[in-house]
């Protein structure tokens, strides 16, 4: 094991242990036990905030599903990067509003069996599998609330888990050909896709029930200090392995990549670079909900938890800030608030169109950001919030429209301009 992912494995072992610490110390073991075990049991289906159910309760769950996502990246001989941070980070963000371990495994399992058929490693899957949990609703949706005897609610749930699992792999292969590595939710692209079907046969079947939000408006302590901690200690560690000026050179190399798929910035070699692109990422966005005034609770934490994620796989500083601004010139323009769970969300996950910026420019990914809005709005309501990825989904229909426009457009221009 080289000493960067040495250094990887000791960061998110001690957001783990930590998560779980605090989770103990704010609601003790024995209620933090029984609130987890009712938190199964929730359909978890966009948007339910965890918080609601205590925030310990919330940290806990995370702490338990990023353990899970590490332990199988650890037994499946795949190295710690960029691609499998973003995994682990992403899975722990959603965590507080909709993975659980119950919901997870099915799916897990399901990617686990078609590696199987198509005489693969799970390895070679373990990204699908791990993403792939974005369909968790749909397995615990199925398990209780569907108003079925449990006797048969939960071995459908399991069922469907297993089948939509299985089909991932050939779904998600198909999904990146359409935006062609510009979305960076590809696997949640893939889902929503998979759960538009699914939420219509519930439909058909009279079982689907129409969307309800749950946010929490409450001030916490812990919770708001998760993120500026981590990204902090994120960056101490840059600097801690190589000296400032290595690290802030690496950082402006890694502000020069598109972040199109499949991209480890962990491969350039700037590893204290990208540590310090992952951590400065957190402490703006982290600082842009403080500064207009937006909760920090289950899916703000989650939002930022995934721009984390990808600091490594896709994101920079430089190519996700004209889709931002493009989200919330497009929320202005059509009168919503900035702090509504809609607007906010979309503002923070729209960054998953950060390659079209990085790739096309300042005026691409303007003009994506600002029509991620218009969509991402109307996009839970076709899969049912089944997908938790939504903004991946909404971001993929996105990014295939404006790559086969810039494609056509960049293939007959007579002089190449695009920044490359």
């Amino acid at each position: 094991m080289e000493r960067s992912e040495r250094i990887l494995y000791a960061l998110l072992i001690t957001l783990i242990c930590s998560l779980m610490l605090i989770a103990m110390i704010l609601e003790g073991p024995l209620t933090i036990l029984q609130n987890t075990l009712r938190l199964q049991t929730q359909a978890a289906r966009l948007i339910s905030d965890f918080t609601l159910h205590g925030v310990g309760t919330a940290m806990f769950n995370a702490a338990t599903v990023g353990l899970l996502a590490l332990v199988l990246i650890y037994y499946a001989s795949v190295s710690l990067s960029g691609p499998t941070i973003s995994a682990i980070l992403t899975m722990m963000g959603f965590s507080f509003f909709g993975n659980t371990l119950l919901n997870s495994i099915p799916l897990i399992l399901g990617v686990w069996l078609a590696s199987k058929l198509a005489r693969k490693t799970f390895g070679s899957y373990s990204l699908i599998a791990l993403f792939g949990t974005a369909l968790g609703p749909l397995v615990t949706f199925l398990m209780f609330s569907t108003d079925l005897p449990l006797p048969l609610s939960i071995p459908l749930g399991i069922v469907a888990g297993l089948a939509a699992g299985f089909i991932l792999p050939a779904v998600a292969g198909s999904m990146l050909q359409l935006h062609q590595g510009y979305n960076l939710y590809n696997v949640g692209f893939s889902c929503g896709f998979i759960g538009l079907f699914a939420s219509n046969l519930l439909i058909a079947a009279g079982k689907m029930e129409p969307l309800d939000i749950t946010w929490s408006e409450e001030f916490s302590l812990p919770l708001f200090l998760v993120i500026p901690v981590f990204s902090l200690l994120l960056i101490v560690t840059a600097f801690f392995i190589e000296k400032p000026k290595q690290g802030f050179q690496g950082l402006l190399e890694v502000q020069k990549l598109s972040g199109r798929l499949p991209y480890d910035f962990f491969d350039t070699g700037y590893t204290s670079g990208t540590l310090l692109n992952i951590g400065l990422l957190g402490l703006v966005f982290w600082a842009y909900l403080i500064l207009i005034g937006a909760p920090i609770n289950g899916p703000t934490i989650g939002a930022l938890f995934t721009i984390i994620a990808f600091g490594g796989f896709g994101k920079t500083l430089k190519n996700t800030f004209p889709v931002v601004l493009g989200v919330i010139l497009s929320t202005l323009l059509f009168d919503k608030s900035l702090v509504a769970p809609g607007p906010l969300l979309a503002t923070l996950f729209a960054t998953t169109l950060a390659p079209i910026a990085g790739q096309f420019g300042f005026i691409a990914g303007l003009l994506a950001g600002f029509l991620h809005l218009v969509m991402v709005e109307v996009t839970a309501s076709w899969h049912g919030g089944l997908d938790l990825y939504n903004n991946g989904f909404a971001g993929g229909l996105t990014a295939s429209l404006f790559v086969a426009i810039l494609q056509w457009y960049k293939t007959n221009r007579p002089e190449e301009d695009f920044i490359q």
